[in-house]
């Protein structure tokens, strides 16, 4: 059985795998990779082996997950995407890490946009939510493509960096806001029909 959950033109996402444990350690020790989520600590093999890995392995794809992004020209692994439900009302978290050198290319909002319309046709969510720190010019740029808004911004915890799967040291609490962006099916539903008119 394929574990492929989606493909888009030029990536497709699959589900986590045991080998992918070089892969997670890899793209988690570029510090600017990491430089908006923790400040650029790198996370460590221990880490990733016995708390990351398992729990991108233990997502369950009927309700959402974690996949691993691949290139498909080159076979490559560049990052992740994920979409899991959040609570029990319709409400989804979207997230996505890349490598440095898939930077820039499209390939955040590519895989962003596809699991966005996944969720919305295929696994009944009502509601999108993403948070990024509030300097990463990039990737609320990516949230800004693919439709959503800006709802709110708070100042994050070490214990709710480190359940969003970033290493923090003990006692570390990355300094600056994070900002939430959202989507709903209604909005969602308004802008895809625009763009198919736009398109035609």
């Amino acid at each position: 059985m394929s574990d492929s959950f989606l493909e888009t033109e030029r990536l497709i996402l699959r589900r986590f795998r045991q080998a992918d444990r070089d892969n997670l350690v890899e793209l988690d020790s570029d510090p600017e990779v990491m430089r908006y989520l923790n400040g650029g600590l790198p996370t460590p093999r221990a880490v990733v082996e016995s708390d990351i890995l398992p729990r991108f392995l233990r997502y369950d794809a009927g309700c959402g997950g974690c996949f691993a992004a691949i290139e498909k020209v080159r076979g490559a692994f560049i990052g992740w995407f994920s979409l899991y439900a959040a609570d029990g009302d319709g409400t989804f978290r979207l997230g996505y890490r890349l490598r440095r050198s898939a930077w820039g290319k499209g390939y955040a909002t590519e895989g962003a946009r596809a699991l966005i319309r996944t969720g919305f046709v295929d696994l009944g969510m009502r509601r999108v939510e993403a948070d990024t720190y509030e300097y990463n010019v990039a990737s609320r740029r990516v949230m800004e493509k693919v439709g959503m808004s800006l709802v709110r911004s708070y100042r994050p915890t070490a214990e709710e960096i480190a359940a969003g799967g970033t290493f923090v040291s003990a006692g570390e609490v990355w300094d600056g806001d994070e900002v939430v962006y959202a989507l709903d099916r209604v909005a969602w539903e308004q802008r895809e029909k625009w763009e198919q008119r736009a398109a035609t």
